[in-house]
């Protein structure tokens, strides 16, 4: 997608508001401004699950009327916004990609949109797959007759990588982030070992275990050694590459081990002291959710390799390097376990396989 020099500059002015803080709230308040500049529309709403209380969502509304959040659980049992989104994961869509606008004015959602005073002609949405417990969505609402344009769903969909990690880094690190010093609150950080750097290469913190887990990943490394391994710098640097544009899933980077796997986020910090940290979460992961054994009579053992991946949470592009097929194979490989395992999505593979594993 060519940007042109306003869309450029608002949308560096946009990313920059979206790593300000680990409130999201508060991130979402600063970036508010930005959005309605390159979005226009009358609000916004973004939602994100309880992983305790499926189904439940935390609402933060971006000049949307509280109504539309009191009355929601009402309106989810009709809400064929949701029901989009879900199938296409991290991907934009507008109301006419989801119902002709016949249906759409007779829908039981826009009906009663209307006799709660919300008269929602057009909506622009995305579902965000935060690859965790949760996941969130991001809508756009228009209460006049002006469609959202193609060019406006390319530019939300060239953003969403960007709220995908401003939602889940949030999620994240909010309670740390209230507790002071947030270098202090990642050294505390439960489950996960740290390090932040100054890139490119200046250390800042480095929690007591880090060093025994990179050494025990990379038995090629000093137990003195200062250094990360090279392919986590690599990692850092193409990260950091200005105006590239981010795709989902690539600021996480997983090593595979026979029985675990070392998975390495990378965390882009809000600025102190006139610099823009960044920390690297480690944490030692057990093997991924087991494909259950009714598809494995299914798969032939490259679209089961393909599925494993799925079910370790790893983006399309991670599936490719572990597999090293090409990302367009990933592609065509998902085409065809969809409609084999009666699936509608990656979502929906991970969910199913996940409720297999239940007792009982």
């Amino acid at each position: 997608m060519n940007l042109d020099a306003r869309e450029q500059a608002l949308i560096s002015e946009l990313t920059r508001a979206l790593s300000s803080s680990l409130d999201l709230a508060e991130v979402m308040t600063r970036a508010q401004g930005t959005l309605t500049a390159l979005l226009p529309s009358d609000y916004a709403a973004l939602c994100v699950s309880r992983p305790d209380r499926p189904g439940d969502y935390e609402w933060l509304g971006l000049g949307a009327p509280g109504v539309l959040f009191t009355h929601y659980p009402e309106l989810a049992a009709v809400d064929f916004v949701r029901e989009s989104v879900m199938k296409q994961p991290n991907v934009a869509l507008r109301d006419s990609d989801m119902l002709s606008r016949r249906e759409l004015k007779r829908s039981l959602l826009y009906l009663r949109c209307r006799e709660l005073g919300l008269p929602l002609e057009h909506v622009l949405a995305v579902l965000l797959d935060l690859r965790l417990d949760w996941h969130g969505g991001f809508t756009l609402y228009r209460e006049h007759a002006q469609p959202f344009s193609a060019r406006e769903q390319a530019l939300l969909n060239w953003l969403t990588p960007y709220l995908v990690n401003t939602v889940r880094n949030c999620r994240m690190f909010a309670s740390e982030a209230t507790r002071g010093d947030l270098l202090d609150a990642l050294f505390r950080h439960q489950g996960a070992e740290c390090v932040v750097l100054e890139p490119p290469e200046r250390e800042r913190l480095r929690t007591p275990g880090a060093t025994d887990l990179l050494t025990r990943w990379y038995p090629e490394m000093k137990t003195h050694d200062a250094q990360l391994p090279s392919e986590l710098r690599e990692h850092l640097r193409q990260l950091r590459v200005p105006g590239t544009k981010r795709k989902a899933g690539v600021d996480t980077w997983v090593r595979s081990g026979q029985q675990r796997d070392l998975k390495v986020t990378f965390v882009e910090l809000p600025e102190q002291r006139g610099s823009r940290p960044w920390a690297l979460v480690l944490q030692e992961c057990a093997r991924s959710i087991p494909i259950p054994e009714p598809w494995l009579q299914k798969l032939s053992k490259r679209e089961a390799d393909v599925v494993q991946g799925v079910l370790s949470n790893w983006a399309n592009e991670t599936i490719a390097h572990e597999l090293k097929l090409t990302l367009n194979t990933v592609k065509t490989h998902l085409r065809n376990i969809f409609p084999k395992l009666g699936m509608e999505s990656r979502t929906d593979l991970i969910y199913h396989a996940a409720w297999r594993q239940k007792p009982g």
